[in-house]
């Protein structure tokens, strides 16, 4: 069957305009005024409506293990939880332990998102090294579509990638033509501030940003930039939350460098008064990595995406429920980390973005979809309203309002971060595939539908950046 979604205005990254958009076969066939739609077509009247690329999250984690237990969210319920939200594809991290071959690693999570249903892809991380590492990455470019890999500076003792792994992975990837990702934090001053703290006596959520203050992660962002320099490796910095990581990504683009940032709807919204709640369940449910900062540090994330500077946003979705999170009452360090959002992200952005004027709807458009899907190399496929684009598209009400409440959303968890927030714009129908699998309100989603998508390396980028490189290397000078 066909859809034709009739009436609405079409909004890409880089233009809006009035026109139809026909879908077929899981691809967008035709876009124009007036279209004619076979007898067997499904008609969606998107009047006074708009009709944007599907949303990408390049920054999920479903059915993780994590911290003694593993995340409440699968790729089952999270894919559908973003599909209620306008989200048609998500990039998750395939995290193998230490030790552990990455292709068995990778193999898991391939197996894990088989009950996905919508579209993904995966990061993956590099967590140790040795020549297995080496080879198992230059398989995962060339055999199975993957071009980026993940790097936690933090979490020491657990998945922290040190220097020379950092150097061996860098090298590695930019060999393979891939883009490296990062957590950045400094994992050693980290664990030694949690250290101190609980000795001091803090116990509770409270000491979580306090062990975990914004210098820590300003100073991994720029070493993890400056390796990335001296190796000429592109790089993009997840969850960027503060000023510091900011400024180092900024004076690195300054310099030509070709560096990426990443911010968290949550970052944007949320700021550190959440951990001295007296509530622990409150308080606990906020803990993620790095941590909600003072409110000074939204205004330069606002001024960062609006700016170019930063270019994607993201959930960072890693869902644990109010028993789990309880594993820390005596010990903010055994709270497991993460909090929730696929399915609110587009809605709070239009809300604190498009409805503020912060953002334009074509920019809205980019930082929410375009931009993930030409970093991580999917565009146009991904991210377009385009004809013989995958037919992933949300139609945006931006008159439809509701309050958002762990009670009435889709998402697999007991709590969440916007509780409470009046938002005005939200999805009416998303499409996947052409398949129309929410409208007013209800999922109407198949197992199994999503598909694996491969990204294809950058090897003409880095095939330029090698020669660049050694035009410029200094001549020995011979005495």
């Amino acid at each position: 069957m066909s859809l034709l979604i009739r009436g609405g205005t079409v909004v890409n990254a880089d233009r809006s305009f009035r026109a139809d958009v026909l879908c077929r076969d899981g691809l967008i066939a035709a876009i124009g005024e007036s279209l004619d739609a076979p007898a067997d077509t499904r008609v969606i009247d998107a009047g006074g409506q708009y009709v944007m690329p599907g949303g990408i999250d390049p920054h999920t984690h479903m059915q993780l293990p994590f911290m003694g237990t593993v995340t409440s969210e699968d790729f089952y319920s999270g894919t559908a939880a973003g599909l209620a939200g306008g989200t048609t594809m998500i990039i998750d991290f395939v995290i193998p332990n230490p030790g552990q071959r990455v292709m068995e690693a990778y193999r898991q999570w391939r197996e894990w998102a088989e009950k996905s249903v919508a579209d993904y892809a995966f990061h993956v991380a590099i967590t140790w090294w040795d020549d297995t590492v080496s080879a198992d990455m230059e398989s995962l470019v060339r055999e199975h579509g993957i071009n980026s890999f993940k790097h936690f500076m933090a979490y020491k003792g657990a998945i922290m990638a040190d220097d020379e792994i950092l150097v061996n992975s860098f090298s590695k990837a930019g060999e393979l033509g891939a883009i490296v990702t990062v957590h950045a934090e400094n994992g050693e001053l980290v664990y030694r501030l949690q250290q101190k703290i609980f000795d001091m006596g803090i116990t509770g959520p409270e000491g979580h940003p306090l062990s975990r203050p914004p210098q820590v992660e300003g100073e991994a962002a720029n070493r993890a930039i400056r390796i990335a320099e001296v190796l000429g490796v592109p790089i993009y910095l997840v969850h960027t939350s503060c000023r510091q990581a900011l400024d180092a990504i900024i004076r690195a683009r300054n310099e030509g460098q070709r560096v990426y940032g990443e911010v968290l709807a949550g970052h944007l919204l949320i700021d550190d008064s959440v951990y001295r709640n007296k509530d622990f369940e409150f308080a606990a449910a906020h803990v993620m990595s790095p941590p909600y900062r003072p409110k000074g540090h939204k205004t330069d994330l606002w001024h960062g995406l609006q700016s170019g500077n930063l270019q994607t946003t993201a959930t960072d979705h890693c869902c644990f429920c109010a028993d789990q999170k309880a594993m820390g009452r005596s010990d903010f360090r055994m709270i497991p980390n993460g909090t929730a959002g696929v399915e609110n992200r587009m809605e709070v952005l239009w809300e604190h973005g498009v409805n503020t004027g912060r953002l334009t709807m074509s920019e809205f458009v980019a930082v929410t979809s375009t931009n993930a899907a030409k970093i991580f190399n999917i565009y146009p496929r991904k991210g377009s309203i385009s004809v013989g684009a995958d037919a992933d598209i949300v139609v945006w009400d931006p008159e439809a309002s509701k309050t958002i409440s762990a009670k009435t959303h889709f998402q697999k968890i007991d709590f969440n971060i916007f509780e409470g927030m009046a938002v005005r714009g939200t999805a009416s129908h998303t499409v996947s595939q052409g398949k129309v699998v929410y409208a007013d309100g209800k999922l109407d989603v198949r197992r199994g539908a999503g598909r694996y998508v491969e990204r294809p390396p950058f090897a003409a980028y880095y095939d330029a950046i090698r020669r660049r490189l050694e035009h410029e290397r200094p001549v020995p000078v011979r005495r």
